[in-house]
C-alpha cells in the first residue's frame, strides 16, 4: 500500500496568508513526479499553528526519488520572498497505509 509523508510546519498566524500564496505559486511541481498520488495543503482552523502538507506515494521509493530530484530543490529552497522563510520549524512525519475507505457509490 501507499505511504503518507506529513510535513508539519510551525507557521505564525500573521504569516499565514503568505504561506498559502508560497504553496500556491509552486502548485504542479509534485504531481508531475512518478509515484504521486495525492497532496493536500492542511492550514489549522483551531488556533493552533501547525500546517500540515499531506503527500501520498505509491512506495518509499518514489518518495525518496522525488525528495532528491532538482524541481524538489528548486521549491524548497531558501529564502523564498522578501520576508525570508514562513516557518518557524517543521517535522516529516512518515506512516504506512494500513487501511482505506472511501464512500460508498449507489
Amino acid at each position: 500500500m501507499s505511504v503518507i509523508k506529513i510535513n508539519a510546519i510551525d507557521v505564525p498566524a500573521e504569516r499565514g496568508d503568505e504561506m498559502a500564496s508560497r504553496f500556491a505559486a509552486r502548485a504542479g511541481q509534485v504531481e508531475a513526479a512518478d509515484g504521486f498520488e495525492e497532496f493536500q495543503l492542511l492550514r489549522p482552523d483551531d488556533g493552533r499553528s501547525t500546517w500540515l502538507v499531506y503527500t501520498r506515494w505509491r512506495d518509499e521509493e518514489a518518495f525518496q526519488a522525488w525528495a532528491n530530484s532538482p524541481a524538489f530543490g528548486q521549491g524548497h529552497g531558501r529564502p523564498q520572498g522578501p520576508g525570508g522563510p514562513v516557518s518557524t520549524g517543521s517535522e516529516l512525519w512518515s506512516y504506512s497505509v494500513i487501511q482505506n475507505a472511501l464512500p460508498k457509490t449507489q
